[in-house]
C-alpha cells in the first residue's frame, strides 16, 4: 500500500479535483486489470483511448484516476497531467521504489541486433556467475520468474514491476533491449541505465515514427539522455552514430569493424564457415573506475553464424569489459554461446543446410546475404514470408533489399507467403503491401511462387532441395512457426533421422512452438 499523495507527487499537475490521501492497492493502465483500491491511469495510444474506459474502470474498483482530459461526473480523486504516459512511467517508478538503480542495468538500443547482442551478453554474466536479468523481444527472465515477451521493451508500469521482482531475488546485472517505440512512448522514462550502446541503424518503422529522421531522434535519445558518468558504446562505423559521441555526458568507447579511429577495432575476420573468427584489438586506453585497459590483441571464435554477429559480439565484449569481466571468460563465453533463435539460425545441418532468420529489415537482409555470399552452397532456396501490416515503405525497401543481391547470389525465384493461419490480425498482410512485394520482384525479373500458407511454402523449398543446397527461411512473425514446419517436413522425407538430433535445434525454442 502507498498514500495517493506520496505517489502522485511524483507527477506534473495541472489540475486535480476531489483530493484526498487515500491508500494506493496498485497501479493500472487496462481497465480490465483495475482491482480495487488501484489508481487507474488513462493512456492514449493508437488504436483506443483509455479515457473511454473510465467508467469501466470505477466498477472494478478504481478509487483514483489519471487523465489528460477532464472527466466529468466523476466524484473520485481525479488528478490532470499533460502526458499519461509520462505520468505512468513517473507513479510506476515511485510505486516500485525506483528498483532500477538498484543493480547493474545496460540498454541495448539498434535497428538489427538488440536480441542477440543482450542474450549474449547475458551469457557472458552467466558464465561469470553473476544473477542476471533479461528483457527484450523473446522473453523476460530474471529472479523467479521467465514468460515470453509481449513487446520488445515492456509497457513502464510492467517494465517497473520486473525491476523490483529481480532487485528482491538478488539479481546485479540485467541486460534490456530498448526499441524506438518504447523511447517515443516513454516506456523507459526513470529508467537509470549504467551503460547503453548504440549498433547500429537503417530505415525501420518509418511508417511508424513517419520519418527516417524521426525514427533516429527517438532512438539516440537513449545514449544523448544517458547520466553524465555511465557508459556508451557506440558503433562508429555509422556516421550518424559516431556523432552521437559528442551529444553524451556518458564516458564514450568506440568501436569499429571498417572504422580504424575508434579505441577498438576488428581484424582478421573470416567468414568462411558462416561463424566469424576475429582478432580484436584495442587501439586506444581506456579506464574503467581503477581498472585501465591498455592497447593489445585478443583472438575471438563465434560459434554462432552471421556477419551482423561480428559488430554484436563485439559490443557485448566492450560492455562485458566495462563490468569487469575478464578476457578469458569472455573468449570462453564467445566460444559457447549457440546464438538466438531466427537470428541467422542454422536449424539443419547435414546434406544440405536449412538458416532461420528474422529478416526484418534493410539491414538485416543485406547482414544475411553478406554472410551466405562467403559460404560455399550450390544454390539457394529462399522461402520468405512477406511481412503483414507494416506499410508499403518497409514492404518495398525490404522486397528492393532481396532484388539488389538477385545478381551477385544468382536470386531468379522466390517463394513467398502470406502465412495467412500463422499470423495474428497486426500482421496480416495487406493488398497494397503484396503488390508492392510483387512489382518489385517482378520488375527485378524474379519468379515469385506465391502461397497462402507456410506450410505449402516450405514444402515447395524442401521437396526440391539437392546436396549442398541452402533453403533461407526468412522473415518475420509470419515465419515464426517456420522451422518447426520444415523439420515436420524432413522427417516425413527421411524418417530414417533420429527425430531427437533432428529437433534438438528447436528444442528449447520460445517462438513458433506448437
Amino acid at each position: 500500500m502507498i498514500k495517493l499523495f506520496e505517489l502522485i507527487n511524483s507527477i506534473d499537475i495541472i489540475d486535480s479535483w476531489n483530493l484526498k490521501n487515500i491508500n494506493i492497492n496498485n497501479i493500472a493502465y487496462h481497465s480490465d486489470k483495475v482491482t480495487n483500491n488501484d489508481i487507474f491511469v488513462c493512456i492514449k495510444g493508437y488504436k483506443t483511448d483509455g479515457h473511454k474506459y473510465v467508467k469501466n474502470a470505477i466498477e472494478n474498483g478504481a478509487c483514483a484516476i489519471v487523465v489528460e482530459d477532464y472527466q466529468s461526473g466523476i466524484t473520485l480523486p481525479q488528478i490532470q497531467v499533460a502526458d499519461s504516459r509520462k505520468a505512468l512511467a513517473d507513479l510506476s517508478c515511485t510505486y516500485y521504489d525506483n528498483p532500477s538503480n538498484k543493480m547493474k542495468l545496460i540498454g541495448i538500443t539498434a535497428t538489427n541486433g538488440k536480441t542477440t547482442t543482450s542474450f549474449m551478453l547475458n551469457h557472458i554474466f552467466e558464465k561469470n556467475k553473476l544473477n542476471t536479468g533479461l528483457v527484450g523481444t523473446v522473453m523476460v527472465k530474471g529472479g523467479n520468474f521467465y514468460e515470453p515477451s509481449i513487446l520488445t521493451t515492456p509497457e513502464s508500469l510492467d517494465l517497473q514491476g520486473y525491476f523490483a521482482n529481480m532487485v528482491q531475488h538478488g539479481v546485479t546485472h540485467t541486460t534490456m533491449e530498448v526499441s524506438s517505440s518504447a523511447l517515443e512512448l516513454k516506456r523507459v522514462a526513470n529508467v537509470d541505465f549504467d551503460i547503453v550502446s548504440f549498433n547500429n541503424v537503417s530505415r525501420e518503422h518509418i511508417d511508424l515514427h513517419g520519418s527516417f529522421e524521426n525514427y533516429f531522434q527517438h532512438k539516440s535519445s537513449l545514449i544523448r539522455n544517458v547520466k553524465k558518468g555511465k557508459w556508451a558504446v557506440l558503433n562508429i562505423d555509422n556516421p550518424l552514430i559516431k556523432e552521437l559521441a559528442n551529444k553524451t555526458q556518458a564516458n564514450v568507447i568506440t568501436f569499429g569493424i571498417d572504422n580504424d579511429e575508434g579505441h577498438i577495432v576488428c581484424r582478421n575476420l573470416d567468414l568462411s564457415t558462416g561463424r566469424a573468427k576475429y582478432t580484436i584489438e584495442i587501439l586506444k586506453p581506456f579506464a574503467v573506475d581503477n581498472k585501465i585497459y591498455e592497447p593489445c590483441s585478443f583472438d575471438i571464435k563465434l560459434n554462432f553464424p552471421g556477419y551482423h554477429s561480428v559488430s554484436n559480439s563485439m559490443v557485448a565484449i566492450i560492455i562485458a569489459m566495462i563490468c569487469g569481466v575478464s578476457i578469458d571468460v569472455i573468449k570462453e563465453s564467445m566460444n559457447t554461446f549457440v546464438g538466438v533463435e531466427r537470428r541467422f539460425e542454422f536449424i539443419y545441418e547435414d546434406d544440405f543446410i536449412i538458416i532461420d532468420d528474422h529478416f526484418a529489415n534493410t539491414a538485416n537482409i543485406n547482414a544475411t546475404f553478406e554472410t551466405i555470399k562467403h559460404m560455399s552452397y550450390n544454390n539457394l532456396a529462399i522461402v520468405y514470408s512477406i511481412r503483414g501490416s507494416r506499410g508499403v515503405t518497409v514492404n518495398r525497401e525490404n522486397a528492393q533489399a532481396v532484388a539488389n543481391w538477385a545478381s551477385e547470389l544468382g536470386i531468379k525465384e522466390i517463394i513467398a507467403s502470406l502465412s495467412k493461419s500463422h499470423v495474428g490480425a497486426k500482421d496480416i498482410v495487406t493488398d497494397e503491401e503484396l503488390a508492392v512485394f510483387n512489382d518489385v520482384m517482378n520488375n527485378a525479373n524474379i519468379k515469385v511462387h506465391l502461397y497462402n500458407e507456410l506450410s505449402d511454402s516450405i514444402a515447395h523449398a524442401i521437396n526440391n532441395v539437392k546436396s549442398n543446397d541452402i533453403i533461407l527461411l526468412s522473415g518475420c512473425q509470419g515465419m515464426d512457426y517456420g522451422a518447426q514446419i520444415a523439420l515436420k517436413q524432413l522427417h516425413l522425407l527421411k524418417p530414417h533421422l533420429s527425430e531427437e538430433k533432428l529437433f534438438h535445434t528447436i528444442k528449447n525454442r520460445v517462438a513458433g512452438i506448437s
